[in-house]
């Protein structure tokens, strides 16, 4: 019986690269000398600190622009409220989405067995099995979900028949 799986993960190494990229970005360019930006990545995400907030929103646009050449999803980028820290200086935090949660496991699966499709639906943790007895109906699955444009990065793994 053919099946997949709906994961939605983020590749690390990219976010690393253009984290990377975006804080060389940051040392050379002449807008930000002068106001301590830094940005860094950490276990919880992806950390901005600056002076100024103009220049602190300004290292979030090189930032994502950086993360979408690398094709990270920005859909798996949350947070980004801008937060003083101390001696004057401003902060934000960029957490990363890893993994489909509960809520919106169900809510995929209630949009999949409302298209009518002869298939089924399982929740796997933080991901969802859809098995079908055609490989057609799993690539409109497919092709629905794509035409969705849900609000996480979706990806679809471990296609077998």
């Amino acid at each position: 019986m053919p099946t997949f799986d709906i994961v939605s993960q983020v590749d690390m190494q990219e976010v690393r690269n253009a984290v990377d990229q975006a804080a060389r970005e940051i040392v050379n360019r002449y807008d930000f000398k002068g106001t301590n930006t830094s940005i860094r990545l950490t276990d919880d995400g992806i950390a901005l600190e600056s002076s100024a907030e103009g220049r602190l929103e300004a290292a979030i646009d090189v930032l994502k622009g950086k993360l979408v050449k690398r094709k990270v999803s920005l859909k798996s980028v949350a947070g980004g409220d801008i937060k003083p820290a101390s001696s004057g200086r401003v902060q934000t935090l960029f957490t990363l989405n890893q993994g489909i949660p509960q809520d919106a496991a169900k809510e995929l699966s209630k949009v999949i067995r409302d298209a009518k499709l002869k298939v089924q639906v399982q929740i796997q943790g933080d991901q969802l099995r859809v098995q079908g007895k055609k490989r057609d109906d799993l690539q409109e699955v497919i092709q629905m979900l794509r035409d969705l444009d849900y609000r996480l990065p979706l990806q679809y793994i471990n296609f077998r028949d």
